[in-house]
Parts: C-alpha cells; structure tokens; sequence
C-alpha cells in the first residue's frame, strides 16, 4: 500500500484565489492538511511502503515574497515524520520558486543514486523502482521540456520558448485562448524524446519481467482525466508509448485540483487527484492506495473518492 497526495501549494499567507478570481485557495491551512494525511498514514496497519507526492508541494507565492526556502523546509519538516520513503514529483510550482539545479540539490529530488535509475540525457528527474516483486513505478519528469526552472541562455530553454511560441501566439503564454493545442501554455511542460524513449526502454524490460506498472507524474497525460488546458504539452506522445506495451495499469496525476478519472481504450486508469490547496478545512484531500494482484483499492479522504481500478 502506498499514499498519494498532490497539489499542497503552501505558503504562510492568507487565503487568496487562482488566476481566474474564482477559486478560493487555502495556502496556510493547506499545511495543516498535509499534517492529517501524515498522522493518518504513520497509524496505517500494515504500514505503507512510501507516500506519493505529486508536485505543487509548495506555491508560487513564496517566490514573490522570497519564503520559498522557508516554506519547503515546513512542508519537508512535515513529510519527515513519515517512516517510509517519500517520491516527489516536480510541478510548476516548484519551478516558480526553484531552478532545476537547486531542486536536484533538495529533499524534493527522490531520484535514486546511480544512472540505472533514470534516463541519461540532461537533468531529468525520471526514475523507477520496484517495492514488490512483478510490480514497478515510474515517475516520469513533465517538465523536462519547459521553460520553467532553466536559465533563459540554455538551449533547453530556448527550445522550450521556441515550441511553445510555435503553438501559442497569445503575448501571454500562460493564456489559452484561442489555442487549437490549449495545453502549451507555460504553466505546463513535456517530455523530451530522450525520456520517451527511455521509458520505452524501462516498459519494454517491464512487460519481459511481466510485471505492472503504475506511471506518475505532476501532469495528466489524457484528456478524459483531465480538462483540455492542464494536460502535458506532448501527451500524446507519452500514452503512445504506454499503449505499446501490456504493462501498464494506472497513471497517477495532480495539477488539476478537481481531479478526474477514466478507463482509456487500452484498459489504463488514468486518475487525477484532487489538490489539497483547493480543500476548505473541514475536508481533506488524500488517499491511501491498496495493491492486490488483480486491482488497486483507493480509499480516499475528504474530497478524494474511493474507487476499485481492476487489471
């Protein structure tokens, strides 16, 4: 068993609201919230195998109000009293308010030691790693490609702005309107072809072992799990390699702090959980994910809802 929480986006200010005004966002309560999902899981019986963070741990905000590092060390002082290892996505959030370099350097860099774990090109934070026999999880780096996070005279970067402008015309390229492709906007990012197709690689060995797999990362890779807007900027590129292969039983999202679930046409469960930030105090927003040999079992909390994805 595993827990699975995303989007936390704390910050030590008062309740504000998203870009749009509508959306109220609970940024000093929400690490209270990310406290009852410890105190939960430390209680678990039998215990979990680790904890699931799906990126947003902390938000933009700290960035404008130089408490980025203040703010991240709260939410790792929190996620420290778990006595399981935790794997961290990286969201927009935490490129707000680090670069790439500086959060490689930090607790949030889950990434085993050793090149085995994850793909050689560049700086991407991809990963695998098996908690159980015939079972592995791959946590894959949507912001590989993205202008978020790198320094503007890297060639990363420019290729990032290059491809986004391509597809975005707007003078605010974190405005989707009007976009045939209403993804590429800044906030999210990709997979570049070096990850693709090193997780071609990672499934490839995965369905010799026969095992199953469970991806992750901070971005919905389907459309159906998500709204047109939030989903990576190349995911389709993404679930065509998923889909040529048998492996794959689940991918696992934050980002959209709604949530969404669908069955895809090759029998994937793509599950988007709903964001902590978003959560008024009296909810909650986590879950605890129960693995058996022929489906995983999420009880939910709060505003995440229980649900059976059979394979």
């Amino acid at each position: 068993s595993f827990g699975v929480i995303a989007d936390v986006q704390y910050a030590d200010a008062d309740d504000g609201y998203d870009f749009s005004g509508s959306r109220r966002r609970y940024y000093r309560q929400s690490l209270t919230l990310l406290q009852n999902a410890v105190e939960a899981w430390v209680t678990e019986r039998p215990p979990l195998s680790f904890v699931l963070q799906l990126g947003d741990s902390i938000d933009g905000l700290n960035a404008r109000r130089g408490e980025a590092e203040g703010a991240l060390a709260q939410v790792l002082e929190v996620l420290r009293r778990l006595p399981v290892p935790v794997h961290h996505a990286w969201g927009n959030h935490e490129l707000y308010n680090f670069s790439r370099a500086r959060l490689a350097r930090s607790d949030l860099s889950s990434r085993p030691a050793g090149a085995a774990a994850g793909p050689p090109a560049g700086d991407c934070q991809a990963y695998h790693f098996s908690p159980a026999p015939r079972f592995r999880f791959v946590l894959l780096d949507a912001y590989d490609l993205s202008t978020l996070g790198r320094e503007p005279d890297s060639p990363r970067y420019k290729e990032a702005l290059r491809l986004l402008r391509e597809k975005n015309p707007n003078d605010d390229l974190n405005d989707p309107a009007g976009l045939q492709e209403p993804q590429f906007v800044e906030f999210n990012g990709g997979f570049s072809q070096a990850q693709l197709d090193w997780f071609n690689e990672v499934l490839k060995l995965s369905d010799e072992n026969q095992e199953k797999v469970v991806v992750t990362g901070h971005l919905p890779i389907h459309p159906d799990a998500s709204d047109r807007v939030s989903v990576a900027w190349n995911y389709q590129d993404a679930l065509s390699v998923i889909h040529s292969h048998q492996c794959v039983v689940c991918f696992l999202a934050g980002h959209m702090h709604d949530g969404g679930y669908c069955l895809d046409s090759h029998g994937v469960h793509h599950l988007t959980l709903e964001g902590v930030i978003e959560t008024p105090s009296e909810s909650n927003a986590f879950g605890t994910i129960y693995v058996c040999k022929d489906k995983m079992i999420l009880k939910g909390r709060g505003r995440i809802s229980d649900r059976v994805m059979h394979f």
